[in-house]
């Protein structure tokens, strides 16, 4: 039977500036002394002895981290499967940056390439004041960190393009090969936005063939970037710093539609050394809440990535695509050979499915789709691929 041409999901999918691909990397970035280590710890803390599916480390800095998700958990608990796989978001704590890194102090080239090396960035930011930790440029003023490195990658970004610039501008310009003009335009673009606007990759509106251009560079300006706020324990719970609206304000007029995430690293910290009960019921007690899976989630986000489920009595997993993927490029996360013999998508949604409590309800009430080729995959599908086996291969889902 041929998949239904109806509810075919019509999304363009938008061009994504950076790498493509499911294994990308949120770099925790940041002055030193601001908490990027607490934080990375907090991570490695919260996850170490998380049932199943542990925190792991990659190397000393680097790390994954189970995204959390009710979704996951629904489904977990409704099959009780075997194996339990969520989505991870992988996490690099990088060495502090300081002022005139992009030249080369305080080892700041070696730093720069590990951003390089990531996808997206948590912004640490110090708000809080503390006599006995040291603050590398003499007092609390998170405006002036802000500025300090997000000028650090955007002069290490001008002096790495503007080399490539030149040297097309010979080719270009004076030897005239018209193969590269357009290529050059797009360079002489980020130049003028890097140098003249003092402004990041990222805040232009770029089309399709310029971000083309742009992805063959991974500059550090076009990365996703959520600002985290480290306060300490006692502003945290008081839920009040003189900084937070001073912070706010910049972002909206110099970083608009950037997600800003208040938190205390001493907070979480002191959560993670509680018993889950006795965790529970001191958050509720005072009317407190982590921020540890809102930050982990967003950072997941920021990275364009998204997941579908496959579920059964054997396994419920997460399967990381990124955003605007279509039917066969996501059942080429279970198997190349799905995607090479895709045949239809049976689809469906969390929300079906949750509301009708099993696969045959959801189909007496018509909401099983059959999807095709176009079919854009959602956040939280349900989904069993069909497939031709070839190969001596067994069709069905994983």
């Amino acid at each position: 039977m041929p998949p239904k041409k109806a509810d075919q999901n019509t999304n363009v999918r938008k061009p994504i500036i950076g790498r493509l691909g499911t294994n990308l990397k949120m770099g925790i970035v940041g002055l030193p002394n601001v908490g990027k280590s607490t934080f990375f710890n907090i991570l490695t803390k919260l996850q170490a002895s998380a049932e199943n599916f542990p925190f792991c480390t990659i190397d000393p800095n680097e790390g994954r981290v189970p995204v959390p998700d009710s979704r996951f958990d629904f489904l977990c608990e409704k099959y009780k499967p075997a194996s339990k796989v969520p989505a991870f978001l992988n996490v690099v704590d990088i060495a502090g940056l300081v002022k005139g890194a992009n030249e080369g102090h305080g080892l700041g080239n070696a730093f720069l390439s590990h951003i390089k090396a990531c996808d997206g960035i948590f912004h640490m930011i110090r708000i809080f004041d503390d006599d006995e930790i040291v603050h590398v440029e003499g007092n609390v003023d998170p405006i002036r960190d802000i500025e300090i490195i997000n000028d650090e990658l955007r002069l290490k970004d001008l002096d790495y393009v503007q080399k490539i610039h030149d040297e097309m501008e010979k080719k270009v310009v004076r030897a005239g090969d018209k193969s590269l003009k357009f290529e050059y335009e797009v360079l002489h673009k980020i130049v003028d936005i890097l140098q003249n606007q003092n402004k990041a990759v990222r805040y232009h509106d770029w089309n399709d063939k310029e971000i083309d251009i742009l992805n063959k560079h991974l500059l550090l300006t076009s990365k996703p970037i959520v600002y985290l706020l480290n306060m300490s324990e006692n502003e945290y719970i008081k839920k009040k710093n003189k900084w937070l609206p001073k912070i706010k304000q910049w972002v909206d007029t110099n970083d608009q539609g950037a997600t800003v995430i208040p938190y205390s690293a001493a907070f979480e910290l002191k959560l993670t050394e509680m018993e889950e009960e006795e965790r529970k019921k001191y958050l509720q007690e005072n009317n407190l809440t982590s921020q540890m899976d809102k930050i982990i989630v967003t950072g997941y986000k920021a990275l364009q990535l998204s997941y579908f489920f496959t579920a059964g009595e054997d396994e419920v997993k997460c399967w990381t695509i990124q955003n605007g993927a279509r039917a066969p490029q996501a059942a080429g996360r279970i198997h190349t050979d799905f995607e090479k013999g895709f045949i239809m998508a049976e689809v469906m949604k969390y929300e079906d499915f949750k509301e009708n409590g099993t696969e045959a309800a959801v189909k007496a009430a018509g909401k099983y789709r059959q999807q095709g080729k176009q079919y854009v995959v959602e956040d939280g599908d349900i989904i069993f691929f069909k497939f031709n086996a070839g190969a001596g291969l067994s069709g069905g889902k994983k």
